[in-house]
């Protein structure tokens, strides 16, 4: 299912050819890496889209690695025989269990992985207690211990594995009363821990971020991390472009743009939760 051009394309300019070049490829468990594609949409409009929720599998936080590799190789593979030039894995799970073997699998292609702010919330929080709120499969990953090794030194980290939560956002309803249950559920141990900083791990929650800030007070920073992905495949883009006109073409908003969305699972019901959370 792929959404309509704009009525209103620009005529071609000197970098045309990046811009029909630029396929990005995005793919989550289900809907949650929406917010990473809105996210690179924002930066640069101008691209192609191809977007792939796996839905007839997510959540991929409460699956075991082996399974997670398998559907990260098939749906890189999608992506790739799609014809995308770069694969941003929009999943906090999919990313600490797979980006290695994906990278070794396909080293021509720029794979644009994500993983939970531990370096900003260390440098931002001012009490050095971070809660980090992600799904069991990205907790327990040596991808995240690495993580805390690194930055999360001298800090006093609260891990709060949110299970059922990205599952229950899969439905759309983002004021259900169970969705908001399962956030005051999981926000709470963070509250007791008395944080100052809480870290969303996992793309889904993004969409409830309001709710998460609401939970845990005004006083809380709460940071995610799609900004930082965005930047990272431009940057990537930036690297194979022939010239700095050809980027610029990129983030006109002017240009026709397409967004294809995929699903292993019920792609209306895609589509219908992409028309009300992309731009």
């Amino acid at each position: 299912m792929t959404s309509a051009p704009s009525p209103h394309p620009a005529a071609p300019t000197a970098g045309s050819e990046l811009l029909h070049q630029a396929h990005i490829g995005v793919f989550d468990s289900g809907v949650g890496g929406l917010s990473i594609l809105r996210a690179i949409q924002k930066l640069l409009p101008g691209a192609s889209y191809t977007y792939f929720a796996d839905s007839a599998h997510a959540p991929y936080g409460e699956r075991d690695e082996a399974y997670i590799l398998e559907r990260s190789l098939h749906i890189t593979g999608r992506l790739t025989d799609a014809d995308c030039n770069i694969v941003v894995i929009a999943c906090n799970t999919a990313t600490a269990v797979a980006a290695p073997l994906l990278r070794k699998t396909w080293p021509h292609i720029p794979i644009v992985g994500i993983e939970p702010g531990i370096k900003p919330a260390v440098l931002s929080s001012k009490n050095r207690r971070i809660g980090v709120m992600a799904t069991n499969s990205t907790l327990r990953s040596e991808r995240f211990r690495r993580l805390l090794d690194q930055h999360g030194q001298g800090a006093h980290i609260v891990t709060q594995a949110c299970t059922g939560l990205a599952l229950a956002i899969e439905s759309g309803d983002l004021q259900s009363d169970h969705v908001q249950q399962l956030v005051l559920e999981h926000c709470e141990p963070l509250r007791r821990a008395h944080v100052d900083t809480v870290v969303l791990g996992c793309t889904h929650y993004t969409f409830v971020a309001d709710s998460i800030q609401a939970a845990m007070g005004p006083e809380v920073n709460v940071i995610d991390t799609a900004i930082a992905v965005a930047k990272e495949t431009r940057n990537q883009l930036a690297k194979r472009a022939p010239t700095s006109a050809g980027l610029l073409d990129l983030r006109a908003p002017e240009h026709c743009t397409t967004v294809s969305l995929q699903s292993s699972g019920d792609e209306g019901k895609l589509k219908h939760i992409a028309a009300r959370w992309l731009s």
